[in-house]
């Protein structure tokens, strides 16, 4: 039977006009969970890496050593590895209720397997925002299986990793920043501190968000909540929605209302432009960075790049 959250009665015809696979088919257990990978306010540490990209992890692991933090290795879903007939679970099926006429991509069953991009219209297709990669898709599966073995496991805050960070300053500093934050919004006050103050392109510049991006079945009960951009003391901000997930401290409050609105609305968008959908996401920032991303970080989102690592090992044996 399919679980409809709570969360989910404020728009409940997106849950009950069309059927929608149970997500949680698809997430993927968390594996060895021996050793030490906590601190100070922080339950569990995770950090999402891909089983052919090895090497990330470590080179991300041994940054992180010296001050004594070991985060979890999560072996990643990788997106470029599902099946056709998967991508049809996972995505936003259209309705007649829905809001159509914006570009979007599907995979369509009698295809062959390619992206398939067209403006949302076809009653009964599954569709992903438009030019949503393989690999998109194994993200966001990826941090909902985190998030799923979290809330299973009672944690209370958890600190989900990229393995494509970059250390810049002590990160110890954050459980101090935990106490910090709990005392001036409350200990029940917010579900996500994001570790930087924002995500940076490839020069280093820091990447504004100020809009939320369309979905066909979901609509913001407050759109201006996402031009919220407020200082809050010399350390935090408070944001409606932002670029980038690859270093999150979340709450169990934020960990609730992110699989809520997954289970119930499926996947459409990459993760970091999807996260920010729930109306009462509590977001707030660091505003001088401690764990940002990689600049210039090789990535297999776009396409399955740890292949060209497979082809010229072969090419050299």
């Amino acid at each position: 039977m399919k679980r409809i959250f709570p969360f989910c009665f404020l728009f409940l015809l997106t849950c009950v006009d069309l059927p929608c696979a149970e997500l949680e088919d698809y997430f993927k257990k968390v594996g060895d969970k021996s050793g030490s990978h906590s601190m100070r306010n922080i339950d569990f540490i995770y950090m999402i890496n891909l089983d052919e990209r090895p090497e990330k992890f470590a080179v991300t692991k041994a940054k992180l050593a010296p001050y004594g933090i070991s985060p979890c290795r999560f072996s990643a879903v990788n997106g470029w590895r599902l099946t056709t007939e998967a991508l049809n679970d996972l995505g936003v099926q259209y309705g007649p209720w829905m809001s159509g006429s914006g570009w979007g991509t599907c995979y369509l069953l009698d295809g062959n397997g390619e992206p398939h991009h067209e403006i949302v219209h076809q009653y009964g297709r599954t569709y992903f925002s438009h030019c949503m990669s393989r690999g998109a898709i194994g993200i966001v599966l990826s941090h909902l299986s985190v998030l799923q073995d979290a809330y299973d496991s009672g944690y209370e805050t958890i600190w989900v990793m990229e393995d494509d960070v970059e250390v810049i300053r002590d990160p110890r500093i954050l459980s101090d920043l935990i106490d910090e934050l709990d005392d001036l919004v409350g200990h029940g006050g917010w579900d996500v501190l994001f570790t930087d103050r924002d995500t940076k392109n490839n020069n280093g510049q820091y990447v504004n968000c100020s809009a939320y991006a369309w979905r066909p079945n979901f609509v913001p009960a407050y759109p201006n909540k996402c031009l919220e951009k407020e200082t809050i003391s010399p350390d935090f901000r408070r944001v409606g929605v932002r670029f980038g997930a690859y270093s999150m401290i979340i709450r169990r409050s934020g960990i609730e209302k992110l699989l809520d609105f997954f289970k119930c609305f499926q996947i459409f968008l990459p993760y970091d432009m999807d996260f920010t959908l729930p109306f009462d996401m509590r977001f707030y920032t660091v505003l001088d960075d401690v764990i940002g991303p990689q600049i210039n970080a090789f990535s297999d989102n776009g396409a399955p790049n740890y292949r060209k690592k497979f082809e010229q090992v072969e090419e050299k044996n």
